[in-house]
Parts: structure tokens; sequence; C-alpha cells
């Protein structure tokens, strides 16, 4: 399973969320900690789209419910860590990302060995720190790779 991080959920931000899911008031949208205002709300893939990941920092967890993905981030799947957020009391910083992507057994090990996805690490940076529209150059840059030399056009030999 994947989550993309780089694509924003179309008309969709975190406050609108937490009204729809009846997890706040319409009234209480506009009271919500700067947290809260500022969590991305992504398209995490074409998987489930109504289904929520919260990817966040280290600094916080919630027991048999987080799990950690590298030293600086986890990723949390429960409707407490968004009641959380919206009190003020989760983790410094978070990203929702909506759906995720998937594959068949054996077929993402596939495609990695024919080079069909580049990766790069999951840096607290490159997931939190940065617009949604660069961290795409950024992940390119992480494995030494510079964007204005990639061409679109296939060459044959």
């Amino acid at each position: 399973m994947g989550l993309v991080v780089n694509r924003r959920a179309q008309n969709m931000n975190f406050p609108e969320l937490l009204v729809q899911l009846d997890l706040i008031s319409r009234d209480q949208s506009i009271r919500l900690p700067e947290r809260a205002i500022k969590t991305s709300v992504l398209s995490g893939g074409p998987v489930e789209p109504t289904r929520g990941f919260v990817l966040h920092s280290a600094d916080y967890a919630i027991e048999n419910s987080t799990l950690p993905v590298s030293d600086q981030i986890g990723l949390t799947i429960t409707v407490d860590i968004l009641k959380a957020i919206a009190r003020g009391e989760g983790p410094d910083q978070a990203i929702l990302a909506l759906g995720y992507s998937s594959w068949a057994a054996g077929q993402l090990e596939s495609e990695l060995h024919a080079n069909t996805w580049l990766h790069a690490p999951a840096t607290h940076d490159l997931v939190f720190g940065l617009d949604q529209e660069r961290k795409y150059d950024a992940a390119l840059r992480l494995i030494g790779i510079d964007p204005a030399f990639l061409s679109s056009e296939a060459g044959h030999g």
C-alpha cells in the first residue's frame, strides 16, 4: 500500500472534513486551532477514497493504533487522531490522505525491479515541510536527480 503525499483533495479542507464527519459543528470550524486549520487534506490514491490515513510527526502516538513509518513519522487511521488535532492536542504536524494505492502480490516488486518507480527517503521535510506542488522535485533532488534534466520523450537507441 502507498499514499500519495503531493496531491490536494479537490474541494476539501480539514475543517470541512471534521464537519462532514460530525466531529465538530460548522460553528466550531471557525474556532479550530491553527494547526488543525493548516492540516492538509490530500488525495492519497484511488482505492477507498473515503478512508482516511493521517501521516504525522512522531511526537504523537495512540497506543495500539499508531504505526511508526520512520523515526520521524507515524501513521494513524483512527478517528481519535482527528479529534485530537481538532482540540489542538494532536501531533505538531500532520497530513490527512483520503484513499490509498495498492498493488497485487509481487506487482510492486516487479515494477521496482523494472525501474518503473523512483524511491526517495520519507523525510520529515519532504512529507510535511513543502508546498504540495514542490514535493515531486524535492524528492527527485533527494536521490540526486535534477528535474531540469528530465524529458517526457522516450529515447530509442
